[in-house]
């Protein structure tokens, strides 16, 4: 991947706490939710409840598609990233603790919902596959299209 798209996608991610997620229901049809995330290079971390509909979704099917976009004062500022990977639940207690230190960092306020039983909480990783970023600035709806899968047989 080229160096200066790598550092667009890092500072849109690096700059914004939310993202939208679009899993797969049981019926077929999108779900798409808001979650906050943090990231640890192109890895998207974020949590919900075991039970609940998003985790229920990715454990019968881990393809999802993701947004983030930053605020913009007009259609000429918009950037933002779609992108599409597979999301698995994190169960090694060494990343969920690193994991936990990541969230702690960026959101302080995150403790007071901490469940005492990490079994009440459920931490998603997603590893994109392909990711379109969008620079309207270089002209009326530019995106640069990324094919990771690619990327990584040619490594």
């Amino acid at each position: 991947m080229d160096t200066a798209i790598r550092t667009a996608i890092l500072d849109i991610l690096s700059r914004q706490t939310d993202m939208t997620i679009a899993t797969v229901r049981s019926d077929g049809y999108p779900q798409a939710t808001t979650v906050s995330f943090v990231n640890d290079d192109l890895l998207l971390y974020f949590g919900c409840g075991p039970l609940s509909q998003k985790a229920k979704n990715i454990a019968r099917n881990d393809k999802v598609s993701v947004t983030v976009t930053p605020p913009y004062t007009d259609w000429n500022s918009i950037r933002g990233l779609s992108l599409g990977g597979r999301a698995c639940l994190i169960t090694d207690a060494g990343e969920i603790t690193r994991l936990s230190g990541l969230f702690f960092n960026r959101f302080p306020f995150v403790v007071q919902y901490a469940p005492q039983d990490r079994s009440e909480l459920a931490l998603i990783m997603i590893r994109p596959e392909v990711i379109s970023i969008l620079d309207y600035r270089k002209g009326f709806g530019h995106a640069d299209q990324i094919d990771l899968r690619r990327d990584a047989t040619s490594s």
